[in-house]
Formats: structure tokens, C-alpha cells, sequence
């Protein structure tokens, strides 16, 4: 995976925040600038998503915003969503971005970002690699991949695995069976439920609701879960 380059755009109107996106970029040994675009309808004219590994997309943009903008593509390489605000992480988080960062950025917050951006390029490469596990379920072991499960629960000294095709029930702690997952894809918001968030369809500052199950948000792990889902 450290040898994995990334090839970038930037759709980015302001010149400093592009000069220091473009900075960061240049550093870090995974990313690979390609071009580099001022608004949305250059970057819509010049068709942006294509070929391309990732792109790094502004949400206020002139003419036309990020949103609209994503609307266009019809196939759409990973998003990094780039914003002056939070306020925008609610409406982002009904694209399938792999990141939300504000502005002016964070080395640490845009490390973490890319991490994400190579580790799921590493799934689509290669498929086998990182993509499911094995647990014992009823003197059996089965295999489950990570993009099956939806949430896990805690049953005392069990967990159970609820995934899309049935659901497994595992001799474990939650916090040994947490080590096994990865941490990019899932998080503990509740002392009894890990969650899958690719399948986040909703929340609020208490719920998170995951493929129509309402889970509580923990007041202790709120900043964690907001962290994961870029709103900070």
C-alpha cells in the first residue's frame, strides 16, 4: 500500500488554499497532482472525474458549488469535500465522499484523509487483500466480508454480527472484536454497538440510524463519531 500513487485534481477557486492544497499534495509520497481547476464549470468542461484517482472539490465554488457539481458526474472517482465550514458535512454525508475537510487544513486531519483514499484504492485493486475475515459462529467458521456488516452488538461475553445476508453470533469482547476491524470503515458510538459507517443513513447530535436500525449516540464518544465523519 506505500507504494500505491494516487493521481489528484483540485477544484479549488481560491489561490491560497489551492497552493497550499497543492503543497500538500507534492509531500506526501501517495498523491500525484494532475491538473488543477479554478471553478466548476472548467473542471465540468474539462470533465474532471475522468481519469482520475481522487479528487479534491470545494464546496463554494463560483458558478456552479461542489454539490451541484457532483451532480453532473456520472461516474465519480473518491471525493475529498474541501469547506470553510461544518455546516455542509450534513447535506456531504448524502454523497459517497471519502472525506470531509475544513479549511484552512489540518496536516494531521489530511494525513488521516488520504489514508482512506489509498486504503479503499487498495479494496478496488485488489479485491482479496483486507477484504473479509473469519469467526467462529456456531462451532463453524464463516467467512464475512467488511462491507457486509452493517453494526455489531454486545451479548454479554458474545458479540453479534449483523450483516447483510444473516447474522453470526461470535465469542467475544466488543473490545477485542473491535481490534479486528478496521478503524477507516468502522467505529465503537455506544459501549454496545460498533457500526459500519459506509452504511450511515442518518444522525443526530444522539442517534445514528445504520440500514434502518435507530443505535444511541454515547455523549462520550459524540466528538469521535463526528471526527470519523469529517465534521470536525
Amino acid at each position: 500500500m506505500d507504494n500505491l500513487k494516487l493521481s489528484c485534481t483540485i477544484i479549488e477557486n481560491s489561490p491560497v488554499h489551492s497552493h497550499k492544497l497543492s503543497q500538500s499534495i507534492y509531500r506526501h509520497p501517495n498523491l500525484k497532482l494532475e491538473k488543477t481547476y479554478r471553478n466548476g464549470i472548467e473542471a465540468k468542461n474539462n470533465r474532471a472525474n475522468k481519469n482520475v484517482d481522487l479528487l479534491f472539490l470545494t464546496i463554494e465554488l463560483p458558478f456552479i458549488n461542489g454539490f451541484d457539481l457532483l451532480e453532473t458526474f456520472k461516474e465519480c472517482p473518491q471525493i475529498i469535500l474541501l469547506s470553510t465550514t461544518p455546516d455542509n458535512a450534513f447535506r456531504a454525508f448524502n454523497y459517497n465522499i471519502t472525506d470531509y475537510l475544513l479549511k484552512p487544513l489540518s496536516p494531521t486531519r489530511f494525513d488521516k484523509a488520504i489514508n482512506r483514499a489509498v486504503y479503499n484504492a487498495q479494496l478496488l485493486r485488489d479485491p482479496q487483500d483486507k477484504k473479509h475475515f473469519f469467526v467462529k459462529s456456531n462451532s463453524r467458521k464463516v467467512k464475512v466480508n467488511y462491507g457486509d456488516i452493517k453494526w455489531i452488538e454486545a451479548l454479554g461475553d458474545y458479540v453479534k454480527l449483523v450483516t447483510e445476508k444473516s447474522n453470526h453470533i461470535v465469542l467475544s469482547s466488543m473490545k477485542a472484536f473491535e481490534k479486528k476491524l478496521p478503524n477507516s470503515q468502522f467505529l465503537r458510538i455506544h459501549k454496545s454497538y460498533i457500526i459500519n459507517l459506509k452504511r450511515i443513513e442518518n444522525f443526530t447530535n444522539t442517534t445514528v440510524e445504520v440500514e434502518g436500525k435507530r443505535i444511541t449516540l454515547s455523549r462520550s464518544r459524540r466528538d469521535s463519531f463526528m471526527n470519523a465523519i469529517q465534521t470536525s
